[in-house]
């Protein structure tokens, strides 16, 4: 880095660790000025009516849509810099696990500045701590009792439609295929807890975590469907998916054309709107699974 560079960066880093002192101190007190990082943390905080306290977001901030459109970006969420969230003078950092890199929190905290992280754990009870861990973070406790209440009750409307299914069909979810190979979520990823929500098993469940899956275990594993994140406005296609000799191709799914594609944050985000999109999921694989 250039000596100015350097000196800008320092002068950036004392002046934040100058005005942010504050909330190290009294913590407790109310955020006026809050980074949201993650998805799920982003939406939360919508929800609970802080949006107006939001004044920076991440790449992954994807909903609500005003989120991206109307707030500063400080970047990915694992490639984050400090000195685009100083720039934000924000009084609370609230991050999602994963957030980073882990020298740039650090790097904040350094700076005086209050950094929060919250747990992602894919399951209903992840979800259900995430927003209530996110309404104490932002002073939103009753809020946030509000929406764990009007959450919960749709993960048990959930389980009741789930109880229904007589068998549970096998997918892959699929997160991408490049250069010949097929990423897929394994166990313990937030695509096996949305199957499991869904009451769909996971073809992957020899595989821990997102990992490449090898063609022969993809033929092997025989899913029924394969789910994939739709992040733009065209969806994946069926023919490029389950393209004649190529793995996918060789597969149940691909003799019944069963593609879903969904977005990746209502599928993957664990953030309030998951059951719904578990609900979205089951329904796709079990069309005559009854509705009420």
């Amino acid at each position: 880095m250039s000596a100015p560079g350097l000196l800008s960066r320092r002068a950036l880093l004392a002046a934040a660790a100058a005005g942010a002192l504050a909330p190290r101190v009294a913590a407790a007190q109310v955020a006026a000025r809050i980074a949201a990082l993650g998805g799920a943390v982003t939406e939360i905080l919508y929800r609970l009516g802080a949006g107006g306290r939001i004044v920076a977001v991440d790449t992954t901030s994807l909903y609500p849509p005003e989120a991206l459109r109307e707030k500063p970006n400080v970047g990915y969420l694992r490639a984050l810099s400090a000195e685009g969230l100083l720039a934000q003078q924000p009084d609370l950092i609230i991050a999602a696990e994963g957030a980073g890199p882990p020298a740039v929190l650090a790097q904040l905290r350094e700076a005086g500045l209050r950094v929060e992280t919250v747990a992602e754990p894919p399951s209903p009870e992840g979800v259900l701590d995430k927003i209530a861990t996110v309404g104490r973070l932002a002073g939103l406790e009753r809020e946030a009792e509000a929406l764990e209440a009007e959450v919960r009750a749709r993960f048990t409307d959930l389980a009741a439609r789930r109880a229904r299914i007589a068998r549970a069909a096998r997918a892959l979810v699929v997160l991408s295929i490049q250069g010949g190979r097929t990423v897929v979520g394994g166990a313990g990823s937030s695509a096996d807890g949305i199957l499991t929500l869904a009451g769909i098993a996971n073809a992957a469940a020899g595989l821990e975590g997102f990992k490449p899956m090898t063609d022969e275990a993809i033929v092997a594993a025989a899913p029924d469907a394969v789910v994939m994140m739709q992040n733009g406005p065209e969806p994946p296609k069926r023919e490029s998916i389950f393209a004649p000799g190529t793995a996918l191709g060789q597969t149940p799914a691909a003799a019944q054309g069963r593609l879903v594609a969904m977005d990746g944050l209502y599928l993957l985000g664990f953030g309030p709107r998951t059951p719904e999109a578990a609900t979205d999921l089951m329904r796709a694989l079990y069309p005559d699974l009854p509705r009420d």
